[in-house]
């Protein structure tokens, strides 16, 4: 005779396995892979303390496994950092506006602090340094792509020299930038 709850727990780990494929899947889907610059990336920034992958083919998902010192069964527990280790400066390095075929970008430098810190709230003070640079920014689209970069740029390409707004695409709001790669109305030329 079987055990009666066997049929419920076969079920639970394929209901827990296709949430795990799912997750990875909508992950890479939201990966922006073409922000930034076309300049080839700053390998002389320091590298974050975090493992991350330089660069990414498009919609290519990467398991990132847990260091071999964890034990099995334990997770790694990510906490907001109580004190901001880059208080007081620069998230921005510098900004340049450059022309394309498409019109104008706004190519935005950050700075290692600016690459690194995971304090809450720093999206918004960089996002000041740069209306600060340049007020000409100061548009909802061009936030949203800033935003879109700050949060997922980093993560992917957190070494890329610039990243680019470009003040003619559309804003859309910032869900849509995000499922646009932060390239709303089209790619990167």
């Amino acid at each position: 005779m079987g055990h009666p709850n066997r049929p419920a727990r076969a079920a639970r780990r394929s209901d827990i396995a296709r949430q795990a494929r799912t997750t990875v899947l909508l992950c890479a889907a939201l990966l922006p892979t073409a922000c930034g610059s076309d300049a080839p990336a700053d390998r002389s920034a320091t590298t974050p303390s975090v493992t991350t992958a330089t660069s990414l083919p498009s919609r290519t998902a990467t398991a990132v496994l847990p260091p071999a010192s964890m034990a099995p069964g334990t997770s790694r527990v990510s906490t907001t950092p109580t004190v901001d280790p880059y208080a007081g400066l620069p998230l921005i390095d510098h900004v340049e506006w450059t022309e394309t075929v498409d019109g104008s970008r706004l190519r935005v430098y950050p700075t290692t602090a600016g690459r690194q810190t995971t304090f809450p709230g720093t999206d918004e003070r960089a996002w000041q340094e740069v209306r600060t640079e340049s007020p000409d920014a100061d548009t909802p689209g061009m936030r949203d792509q800033f935003i879109c970069h700050w949060i997922w740029a980093r993560l992917v390409e957190p070494n890329k020299t610039s990243w680019n707004l470009e003040p003619w695409r559309p804003a859309v709001g910032y869900q849509a930038t995000v499922d646009a790669r932060c390239n709303p109305g089209g790619p990167e030329r």
